[in-house]
């Protein structure tokens, strides 16, 4: 089983009702149980070519449902089914930390080697905290490797930290295993799933965010907005328990 399918195999199987998709520019916003965020991505191709599924339809449909398309090939698809499955997911409050992914990654990476998948705008203050930093993006920008190099330079990294969009186009399938089993892994980015089984699959933190105030974040959302400007979202981390 793949790590989507196996975050898939723990919702409750009683259909959940949905009351709202709302699929904007940058941000995808699914309300079910709760509300949930996923990265709005599309496959490239000509304008148009990355069509959305069941358009006019997806409120008849069960979060469960939606969930299931995390799986798709089809990308905007796919940013549905992450915000259905964060809409579902309960998030244990006692495992929460009100910090955002960048205060973690420089307390845990300092003076260490850092592997990053995706380009984040707190990475340029770290250059002089960590001993390397390598950073990996489908669009490299400026000093930015391909995606390609993982392979090369995540087995090295002592800290990786992994765009939650690593679902939604899933590629976490082939990233979790390029690192070491002493290596700090973390997911972040408000894409990240907020469920405790990741933390059976080696990832010591997962930095996302929690929508508590859908009305507000709907607003923002499908009037464009990145996510430093969506409303009604709070930043958190969940830890990994360790067993006394």
């Amino acid at each position: 089983m793949t790590i989507i399918s196996d975050l898939l195999s723990t919702l409750p199987r009683d259909p959940i009702p949905v009351q709202n998709v709302v699929i904007g520019v940058h941000w995808t916003l699914v309300t079910s149980r709760f509300s949930g965020l996923g990265s709005t991505l599309v496959n490239s191709g000509p304008h148009g070519s990355g069509r959305m599924r069941d358009v006019g339809d997806l409120l008849n449909k069960n979060a469960q449902e939606l969930a299931g398309w995390l799986e798709s090939d089809n990308l905007l698809a796919a940013s549905v089914g992450m915000a259905a499955l964060n809409s579902i997911i309960e998030v244990p409050e006692k495992q929460l930390q009100p910090v955002n992914a960048a205060e973690v990654i420089e307390r845990e990476a300092r003076g260490k080697n850092l592997a990053v998948i995706g380009h984040f705008p707190f990475l340029e203050r770290l250059k002089g905290v960590v001993r390397n930093l390598w950073v990996m993006e489908q669009n490299p920008y400026g000093d930015d490797l391909p995606e390609e190099a993982a392979q090369e330079y995540v087995p090295g990294a002592d800290v990786v930290a992994i765009t939650g969009t690593a679902f939604i186009n899933h590629t976490i399938e082939n990233l979790l295993p390029l690192c070491r089993q002493d290596a700090l892994v973390m997911i972040l980015g408000p894409s990240t799933p907020l469920h405790p089984m990741l933390f059976d699959r080696g990832i010591s933190y997962l930095s996302g965010s929690r929508v508590v105030d859908p009305s507000a974040a709907q607003l923002t959302i499908q009037q464009g907005a990145g996510f430093p400007q969506v409303k009604g979202v709070q930043v958190v981390t969940m830890v990994k328990q360790i067993q006394s």
